[in-house]
This record gives structure tokens, sequence and C-alpha cells, in this order.
């Protein structure tokens, strides 16, 4: 390699690494984007027009795209609001999952109309996570049994459909009429909200799992042990590794939390609508 391309070479390591010399070799060090600091001491919500936005001081909320920041429910915007007004010296976009779904919603980055939305869902059917059951452990099995089959008779019951699980690497056969019935419910709901079920199934791995926490039948702890099963059946034989299974179950929690929360609070407004009208 000639010296030329050698210096280029390492210009453009630069961009996202720094070189350093340890033992007359030399080594690239990883740097990191510091998280913007946060430039705002207060955080409020307005009412306009058009819906519910959020300031930090006087100044509007926009999204990553420059869009406007507008949504039709105040406990969503007060959600968002909450969310920025916890940050501390830094603004740790990484931890805004609620605001982050907001801007998703808002600037829609994919372009995805409903039914792009509605067939990304149903594609995880056949291949959810609780219809993947073991049948050569024996403990394993009875605990899948035990925790998982009561929410899929529950999802059947629910959605008038026949999901049936499969004991081997099988996909479990879904028929035209079930995925009919489930992308009938799925499109009941507005363009937005869809965008909080795709982050539940997302973190889940689990159209089952994922509708039974939206519908209030497990909670977001229990949605998440079920769908890391498995994986703490092993950890009692490995042994569990604080600093990388707390914090990926903690993460988990925090994502399936804020998928709802954005479910529930998007929806907010038309449960006001149909409270005034009875």
């Amino acid at each position: 390699m000639s010296a030329s391309i050698l210096l280029n070479t390492l210009r453009a390591l630069r961009i996202g690494s720094s070189i350093r010399r340890q033992n007359n070799t030399l080594v690239a060090v990883r740097q990191y984007a510091t998280p913007p600091k946060r430039f705002y001491k207060q955080t409020s919500v307005l009412c306009s027009d058009t819906g519910y936005e959020v300031t930090l001081d006087h100044r509007k909320l926009k999204t990553p795209k420059g869009t406007l920041f507008t949504v039709k429910s105040e406990p969503l915007a007060i959600a968002v609001a909450t969310e920025f007004d916890s940050q501390k010296d830094h603004i740790e976009r990484s931890r805004m999952h609620i605001s982050a779904l907001c801007f998703t919603a808002i600037d829609n980055p994919n372009n995805l109309n409903k039914i792009d939305m509605v067939n990304y869902l149903l594609n995880f059917v056949p291949t959810d996570t609780v219809l993947f059951q073991y049948d050569d452990e024996q403990d394993l099995q009875e605990l899948q049994h035990n925790e998982w089959d009561p929410l899929i008779n529950w999802f059947n019951q629910r959605f008038e459909t026949n999901l049936q699980k499969t004991l081997n690497i099988t996909p479990p056969q879904i028929t035209d009429a079930d995925k009919m019935k489930i992308a009938k419910h799925f499109h009941s709901y507005d363009l937005e909200t869809l965008h909080g079920y795709i982050f539940a199934v997302d973190t889940l791995k689990s159209i089952v799992l994922a509708c039974a926490v939206m519908e209030q039948q497990i909670t977001v702890e229990k949605a998440v042990a079920l769908a890391r099963l498995e994986e703490e059946y092993q950890i009692k034989f490995w042994g569990r590794v604080e600093w990388s299974h707390d914090l990926s179950q903690q993460e988990l929690q925090a994502r399936l939390a804020a998928a709802v929360l954005f479910v529930h609070l998007n929806c907010s407004e038309h449960f006001v609508k149909e409270k005034l009208l009875l």
C-alpha cells in the first residue's frame, strides 16, 4: 500500500475514530457523538387549531424532518413534554421512546400507508414467538404450555381465529380467513396508532403478546417475561449476567411501556368523544 493511500485511509478513519500510537502500533479509538446539551429550561403544551403542540421555553418542538410537532391527544403531548422535561444536562434521545414514536408517526420516514403497516404486522403471525414451542425438553415444554397456551386461546377467542402452535421448526399454517380477521382488527386503528403496535410487536416478536398487553390481559412486565421465557429458562442453568441480561430486560420493558402508552394516549381523543356522546 502506497503512503498516499495509507494517509487517505487514516483520514477517513478519523471521521468516526481517533488514531493513537500504542507500543509503536497505530490503534484506532472509536469516538461516539456526544448527546446534545439541554438548551431549554421549561417545557409546556399548547392547544392550537390543528391539535396540541410542545414548546421548549419559547420554541415550538419540531420533528427530525423539521415538521411542527402536533398531535391530536393532549395526554400524548403531555407525555412528550414530560420526556423532554426529564432530561438532565444532555438530551438522551435513545431513552425518549414516546417522543421517537410521535416523530416517526408524524414524519413517516418510510412513506408507509395503512395497508403497508397491516401487512407488516401480518407477516409476524407465522413467526410469532409463542407459536413455536419445544417438545424435546420436558420442563421447558411444560413452562411454555402453562404460560403461552392460555394467551393463544385468549387470542383465538378474542379474534375468532384458530392459530395453532408448532412443536418443530416448521412454521404454523395461518389460513387466509384468520389473516383477514387479524387485518380487520388493525385496520380499525388510524395510521399513527399503528406505529405503536409495530413498535410493540418488534419489541416482543409476537402479535399475540402485543395484543394481550394492549388489551390489558397482561402487564408490560409479564409480556416481556413471556417474550423472554426461553432465555430466562436457559439462565437458570448458565447463570445471569446482570449488566447484560438485566439491562436487556429493562430496555424491553421501557420500549413496550412506551408503545402501550402511545397507543392508548393516541386513542384518548376518541375515548373522550365517545363519553361525550353518551
